[in-house]
């Protein structure tokens, strides 16, 4: 291979690196969807292990499988959030919808905005929320430093989405201004031995992100055990 051939397989090789796009925070399911062979992903210094989500359609059919409901739990997580039917939820890295769904069903008279920084999951939320009828149900396109909601919410959820998020003392110091007075943060994300996740090592121990969120302005108020693979945490926003 001579050196002009060489020099052309390089220069597309950094054309095709620097066209990965928007970084997604969509809730994810298993170790392959969190590897090379489930999507392009790449490590930034920020601290988040960053990943593409750019095909909703094949996505969903992971996101919302229905064997996910046996260790996810999600009726059980969403009761164990106490939602008013009035309340006004964001779900930040909403994905395809699995637990949006569910809380915009809890909540008639209240509000849920969907946010993922991914264009394509945002459209399909749009569409989902029209096809089961779910008015309530608003998607919302955040940034990877912000969640863009368009007013302040009662509960934010963050569902196996903790780890994508760079700068995080950062990001949910700045979210505290989108939440309600004594707004609270659902954070649920990962056990080191969990058989599904990211790689072990973008796993973040709870204990990390008690201190990184403290850091931010929040304390921790609840704990649940019951998910066999994630830690659930529930912090209050100090006013």
């Amino acid at each position: 291979m001579n050196n002009a051939i060489r020099a052309a397989i390089a220069a597309f090789t950094l054309i095709g690196v620097g066209a990965v796009g928007p970084l997604s925070l969509a809730q994810t399911t298993a170790p392959m969807e969190h590897g090379g062979k489930g999507g392009r992903h790449v490590d930034h210094s920020d601290g988040a292990f960053h990943k593409r989500f750019d095909d909703a359609a094949k996505w969903a059919k992971k996101f919302d499988d229905p064997e996910r409901d046996a260790w996810q739990k999600p009726e059980k997580v969403v009761d164990a959030l106490h939602l008013d039917r009035a309340a006004r939820v964001a779900d930040i890295g909403a994905g395809t919808g699995y637990f949006s769904v569910r809380i915009a069903k809890r909540i008639p008279n209240g509000k849920l905005y969907s946010a993922d920084v991914e264009p394509d999951m945002v459209t399909y939320l749009g569409e989902r929320a029209a096809r089961e009828r779910l008015s309530n149900l608003t998607p919302v396109q955040s940034s990877p430093d912000k969640a863009n909601l368009p007013e302040p919410v009662d509960l934010a959820l963050v569902v196996d989405t903790y780890h994508h998020i760079g700068n995080r003392t950062q990001y949910f110091s700045a979210l505290k201004s989108s939440l309600r007075p004594k707004g609270r943060l659902a954070i649920i994300d990962f056990k080191a031995d969990s058989p599904d996740g990211p790689p072990v090592e973008h796993r973040i121990p709870p204990e990390k992100v008690t201190k990184e969120l403290e850091a931010a302005g929040y304390s921790l108020v609840e704990k649940h055990d019951f998910l066999p693979r994630q830690y659930f945490l529930v912090y209050q926003k100090r006013d």
